[in-house]
């Protein structure tokens, strides 16, 4: 697959501060590609960098293959850019806004189809200052698709939008994918990351601390999976006589570690026979946001530390 950006021993330093430390990752074209960290991370100094906003200090950076900073007039003419809570004139309506746009590109546009495009047919002739912030994200969007990019980096595009409209947001940016874009996300949001990127990178103290796919990052740094009992902590005890598994009780549950269908068929049988009484069972798996949390923590801590870590 062809690489649409590359990044190679990124460095950004304010006097004697490293904000982003040697960092390298490359995402593919036409790939989402979810990039996260707690605030302070190095995440918005790398995103500014590879949209060609701020210079850095060493390293190589490639976007379409051009260098953001030197040929970034060339680059901003193929990519898309949605900051975060985007804001744009109170008074102007969406088809206004996006045929603003066009005439800054020196584009034909479609006003109508692009609104449509982003879930925003009948709101062309409101006012910015009325819809709501799902809609003002979705003008964004559309806004961000007028010169028609390759790349397009939106940053937490959906932070403080309801469940409905982060899904319809949800929905853009899978169809962005489908038409072969690549998209650079920022998000928060851990299980956004989980669902719709094809490749994740997680930032942490100008590092990377795990790239990967999700379910990768997650295998290799998660827990493994869990049956949860509903039942008495005294489980514990006489599940232990019968298996050789880890187990816990937390709060009212009694939680085993398992690694395949035949341990908890042999562990279904022994809670049943243990004559203690259990109202119910279920399985749980680690999400990104528990690796993230752990990991992050983990880190903070002390415990972890990243790779090329002096």
């Amino acid at each position: 697959m062809v690489d649409a950006i590359r990044v190679r021993g990124l460095t950004k330093r304010y006097g004697a501060l490293t904000a982003v430390g040697g960092i390298e990752f490359r995402v593919g074209a036409g790939e989402v590609f979810a990039f996260l960290g707690p605030n302070g991370a190095g995440k918005t100094t790398t995103v500014e960098i590879l949209e060609g906003l701020r210079k850095r200090t060493d390293g190589e950076v490639e976007v379409l293959g051009l260098d953001p900073w030197s040929q970034g007039r060339e680059l901003h003419e193929r990519i898309g850019v949605i900051p975060q809570d985007f804001r744009f004139f109170d008074k102007i309506t969406p088809r206004e806004a996006i045929r603003y746009y066009a005439a800054l590109f020196d584009r034909p546009v479609d006003a109508d189809a692009l609104l449509k495009r982003v879930e925003l047919p009948d709101k062309g002739d409101a006012h910015f200052e009325t819809l709501s912030g799902g809609q003002k994200q979705k003008v964004g969007l559309s806004l961000a698709l007028v010169n028609d990019p390759q790349v397009c980096f939106l940053d937490e595009p959906t932070t403080g939008l309801d469940p409905k409209a982060r899904r319809a947001i949800w929905e853009v940016v899978r169809g962005l994918k489908a038409d072969g874009r690549t998209v650079f996300l920022t998000t928060h949001y851990l299980e956004e990351a989980q669902l719709l990127a094809d490749q994740v990178a997680i930032i942490h103290q100008g590092r990377i601390i795990a790239d990967g796919t999700s379910a990768g990052i997650i295998k290799a740094f998660g827990r493994p999976d869990r049956l949860v009992v509903e039942a008495p902590a005294s489980l514990v005890p006489v599940l232990r006589s019968k298996v050789n598994l880890p187990m816990r009780a937390v709060g009212g549950t009694v939680e085993i570690e398992y690694r395949s269908k035949q341990e908890v068929l042999a562990l279904i049988g022994a809670i049943e026979s243990s004559g203690i009484p259990w109202t119910g069972l279920s399985t749980r798996s680690d999400t990104l946001e528990d690796v993230f949390v752990s990991l992050v923590g983990r880190m903070d801590d002390g415990v972890l530390h990243p790779p090329g870590a002096p």
